[in-house]
């Protein structure tokens, strides 16, 4: 009997390690934006491969990037194109999806539309009041993302919302605004607050705030498609070349498929391949 459970259980021990390592792990960190729909494609693959795990991390597009060229993630995303410096590490870069930044602002507002000019001017600070703009008799309160985001980065370049002091590009939005660490926070602040705005990815707009038009174009996916609707940005995903596991490379192979690229569309954002009828 003792040599049957000696046997036993070297045979357990022998099977065991087999089984832990089957399954996959891959780490993927980056843009909050990016995240939205990345956690329902992480979800969907796995319910279809169960050996796979994927954790994913939002924690903004630059510290995204930083985490890619370090090898630290297997995947980072951006809601951003990438800078002069940060294309230098040679990252591999593979757009997923494109997105459109809403303006938005309370539901309650009476303000439905905006040209840039007026956008910039509200968020510089330089009108403080929304009857400069056709509003109520009452202050703006501008809300803006964090430093680092992709989408404060893509907001900021499509707005011309920077200047150059000392040679470096530094933020021209007030520094009087309110500051979100996510779409979800954004949106939570401009719902709550009857002269609020903010921008937010087009993606996850819902009822709780309402998106304006933007030089007379609403904030819509066709409009995006379009290019009549001027606030647009890509959604990446990079890795470094030639490092990338074999269970990331099947995942992100997957993301660009028909199928991946549904999802994308079903999530209310554009997917790489409308013009191909994915």
């Amino acid at each position: 009997m003792k040599k049957q459970l000696t046997k036993l259980s070297i045979a357990c021990c022998m099977i065991l390690p087999t089984t832990v390592f089957a399954n996959e792990h891959i780490s993927i960190s980056g843009s909050t934006s990016v995240t939205e729909v990345m956690d329902v494609l992480a979800e969907t693959y796995h319910q279809i491969h169960p050996d796979v795990y994927i954790d994913i991390n939002g924690i903004g597009s630059s510290a995204g990037i930083k985490s890619a060229i370090n090898g630290v993630s297997d995947l980072g995303m951006a809601s951003r194109n990438l800078s002069a410096t940060e294309k230098q590490a040679g990252l591999t870069e593979n757009v997923i999806a494109r997105d459109g930044i809403a303006v938005v602002v309370n539901p309650d507002n009476p303000i439905d539309s905006l040209n840039k000019k007026q956008i910039t001017a509200l968020f510089k600070g330089n009108i403080t009041q929304w009857s400069s703009v056709g509003g109520d008799n009452q202050p703006v309160v501008v809300v803006t993302r964090g430093n680092g985001s992709g989408t404060r980065g893509a907001f900021e370049e499509l707005m011309e919302l920077t200047t150059k002091i000392n040679g470096s590009k530094v933020s021209s939005i007030s520094q009087h605004a309110q500051v979100a660490n996510s779409n979800g926070i954004e949106k939570t602040i401009v719902a709550n607050n009857k002269e609020a705005i903010g921008f937010v990815s087009l993606g996850s707009v819902n009822y709780t705030v309402k998106a304006i038009k933007v030089d007379g174009h609403s904030a819509s996916v066709e409009n995006v498609i379009n290019n009549s609707y001027p606030l647009s940005r890509p959604f990446i995903v990079m890795n470094q070349p030639g490092k990338l596991k074999p269970a990331a490379k099947a995942f992100l192979q997957w993301i660009n498929s028909t199928e991946g690229q549904k999802i994308i569309s079903a999530q209310g954002y554009i997917p790489t391949c409308v013009r191909g009828n994915c």
